[in-house]
């Protein structure tokens, strides 16, 4: 019995976890690159990714979801729940985010700005989305 018929065997939970797990990796790896190791927490940030505050913590945060998602993405089941998992906490991050959004909050750990809170809020709507309406007939035939 396969997983999934959907997308070529693969689930769209699989695909949905495989590619952002290799996007927020890369992000996280260039976001390295661009601040190295100062500043480790600097609500301030210090360096721009296009239009996104980073600072070192937050690209060990993008680093450890990449991983996550990447090692999730091999089962289906597993992709599943990351997903979740990880839209819940982004949209917890992108609520927050909307009150502690500033360079002179103490509680900016990540350097938030207001277009990682649009991210954060997007990427939750589609990671739950995903986690809660697709596969749903791998769901069926696994369960019978």
């Amino acid at each position: 019995m396969s997983q999934s018929t959907t997308t070529g065997g693969r689930g769209t939970n699989r695909l949905v976890a495989l590619v952002f797990g290799a996007v927020y990796l890369l992000v996280g790896l260039v976001g390295f690159a661009l601040t190295g190791l100062s500043g480790f927490a600097d609500p301030a940030g210090g360096r721009t990714l296009v239009v996104f505050e980073v600072n070192p913590l937050h690209n060990v945060v993008h680093v450890a979801i990449g991983a996550a998602l990447l090692l999730a993405s091999r089962r289906l089941s597993a992709a599943r729940a990351t997903n979740g998992t990880i839209g819940a906490v982004y949209l917890l991050v992108g609520v927050l985010g909307l009150f502690i959004a500033s360079p002179t909050s103490h509680l900016n750990l990540l350097a938030l700005n207001h277009a990682d809170n649009v991210l954060h809020l997007a990427s939750a709507v589609l990671l739950l989305g995903v986690a809660v309406g697709a596969d749903r007939r791998a769901r069926v035939t696994a369960a019978a």
